[in-house]
C-alpha cells in the first residue's frame, strides 16, 4: 500500500489511486460502522478521507508511517469531527452502563445459547465463521491463509450462518 501511496504522491497516479480506493473504502467503511456512524455517514466520511489523502498525498512520509496507519489516522480524525458536530458522546464518554439484573440475566442466557449453536458446527464453519466475524478478516484473506478455495471459504461461511439462524431462531431481538 506505500507504494501505491507513494505512486499518487510523487506522480498523481489514477491508477495507484484506484487500487488505494479499492482497498480502503470498505474497510473504512466497516471501522466507521463500527465505531457508531451510519450507513450513510460512514460512506461520506470515507469519500472525505480519500479526497484528502488525493489532495494530500505530498504529506506523506513513508519515514513516519505505513500508508494504511496515515490513512486510518485522517479516517479516525473525521470520525471525531462528525461526532463532535452531532454532540454524540463517544464510547469512552458515555460512562459504566447501569446495572440491569434482567438484562444481565437475558444476555447471560443469550450467550449460554449461542455457544451451544456454535458448538453444533462443523470445526469448519466454527474456523471459519471465526475468523470472519471475530478476526474481521475478509474472505479472500481466509482463502490465501488457509489454502481453501474462495468458494470454499464462502460456502462454510453462509452454511455456518444458516444453521446457527436456524438454531437461534426463537431468539428475539
Amino acid at each position: 500500500m506505500t507504494r501505491l501511496l507513494l505512486a499518487v504522491r510523487d506522480r498523481q497516479d489514477r491508477q495507484a489511486f484506484g487500487e488505494l480506493f479499492d482497498h480502503f473504502a470498505p474497510r473504512l467503511k466497516a471501522m466507521l460502522i463500527r465505531s457508531g456512524l451510519t450507513d450513510g455517514s460512514a460512506e461520506d466520511v470515507v469519500q472525505d478521507v480519500l479526497l484528502t489523502v488525493w489532495h494530500k498525498a505530498a504529506q506523506f512520509d513513508p519515514g513516519r508511517a505505513e500508508a494504511a496507519g496515515w490513512i486510518y489516522r485522517i479516517a479516525r480524525n473525521r470520525q471525531i469531527d462528525v461526532l463532535r458536530r452531532r454532540r454524540i458522546p463517544m464510547p469512552d464518554e458515555l460512562g459504566p452502563p447501569a446495572d440491569d439484573a434482567a438484562q444481565s440475566v437475558a444476555l447471560a442466557q443469550e450467550a449460554r445459547l449461542l455457544r451451544a449453536a456454535l458448538s453444533r458446527l462443523s470445526a469448519e464453519q466454527q474456523e471459519a465463521l471465526a475468523q470472519a466475524y471475530m478476526d474481521d478478516l475478509p474472505q479472500s484473506e481466509i482463502s490465501h491463509r488457509t489454502g481453501l478455495p474462495l468458494g470454499t471459504v464462502k460456502s462454510r461461511i453462509r452454511l455456518g450462518l444458516e444453521r446457527l439462524r436456524h438454531e437461534l431462531r426463537d431468539l428475539k431481538p
